[in-house]
């Protein structure tokens, strides 16, 4: 019987309650009650298939608050998930994390709700890429950023994410006993982590779609526009969009940075749903743009999370030899002291201003 808000039933209407509350600023009633259907159904079949559902801090309100068991960035979603005891893993998120989802839970089934939800930064790069760059720098250490295939993964030494890269570089310079580290894809980490260390470093030319879209000229009207706002960047931005903020860091570090200060308004240069998604458990900071959509991350929807689950469909493989190479590389970052606060990239505050060697 639909006796509840918005045309529910009252089981749906409070089984749901507790996501409009996180949702309602960016979901409208019109789009609510099939959302609310779909995510009850959605977490019905997650007990029903013995599922978790990873949901990386891009995905939209509705499914990061309605559906997510685990949510944040992507190699911390697939840590919780090789955690977890269920035998089926859904990645809410792009394909390169589905991979490391199944490198670190190889015994686990990992499904992915769009097998063409790629990344264009992941696809700058291959594995026969990698293997002519240790071809022209013998004897120095490869640190491969997680946003990545299986295939680079298994021909680097160690991974790193956007919170840890200083540390990682820093980690391999010393091992290797060298004063030069090769650090891909993402041209943009690589030159804003060159200026927060004294290891030299030689980059790839991959961007991200959605991060090199921004420009200092973007930061500059949303001063004007709103002056007390707090700006925060990701180090995959170009670096006169760093230098132009007020705050420079990788996802985790920018959500802890806006949960401790709460400002009155934050502007958060990165992918629009990040802002969101933090705004629901926030409600007394307001979320300004602009910001960028990635069309990759919103391939993935509730209708086909919910179609995943009722077929057991669109299952991600990694063949097994590579696989045990990609693992290597990934739990040795892993098994590193995390840095005792994620990574800031404020450029303002840089050590020094070098240029990086581009391959």
């Amino acid at each position: 019987m639909a006796d509840g808000a918005f045309g529910l039933s009252r089981e749906l209407e409070l089984a749901t309650a507790p996501v409009w509350a996180k949702v309602r600023d960016h979901v409208t009633p019109l789009e609510w009650p099939a959302q609310a259907a779909l995510i009850h159904e959605i977490n019905q079949l997650k007990r029903e298939r013995d599922a978790v559902i990873l949901a990386h801090n891009y995905m939209t309100p509705e499914i990061f608050h309605g559906v997510g068991d685990y949510v944040g960035d992507s190699l911390g979603l697939a840590k919780e998930a090789a955690k977890s005891k269920a035998k089926v893993i859904v990645q809410a998120g792009v394909h390169f994390m589905a991979e490391t989802s199944k490198i670190l839970s190889p015994e686990k089934t990992v499904l992915i709700p769009d097998l063409k939800a790629g990344c264009s930064l992941a696809a700058s790069i291959t594995g026969a890429d990698v293997r002519l760059i240790k071809q022209r720098y013998p004897g120095l250490p490869v640190v491969t950023y997680v946003n990545t295939t299986a295939d680079v993964k298994a021909e680097t030494d160690i991974c790193c994410t956007s919170a840890n890269a200083v540390q990682v570089v820093e980690w391999a310079a010393r091992q290797w006993g060298v004063d030069r580290v090769i650090l891909i894809p993402d041209e943009y980490l690589a030159r804003n982590v060159a200026a927060q260390t004294t290891v030299g470093i030689i980059a790839w030319k991959g961007r991200c779609e959605v991060h090199e879209r921004f420009t200092a000229a973007d930061i500059a009207e949303m001063r004007a526009a709103y002056p007390g706002a707090e700006i925060l960047a990701h180090p995959e931005c170009p670096e006169d969009v760093l230098a132009a903020s007020d705050f420079a860091g990788s996802t985790a570090a920018m959500i802890d940075h806006v949960t401790a200060r709460k400002p009155k308004q934050v502007v958060m240069i990165t992918e629009c749903s990040m802002a969101s998604n933090v705004a629901g458990d926030l409600p007394g900071v307001e979320f300004i743009g602009p910001c960028n959509l990635c069309p990759y991350m919103k391939r993935i929807t509730l209708e086909n999370i919910r179609d995943c689950l009722v077929h057991m469909q669109f299952e991600v493989t990694v063949p097994e030899e590579m696989a045990e190479r990609a693992r290597l590389a990934v739990q040795r970052m892993i098994d590193l002291p995390p840095p005792a606060v994620p990574a800031r990239y404020d450029l303002v505050k840089a050590r020094h201003h070098v240029a990086v060697e581009l391959i």
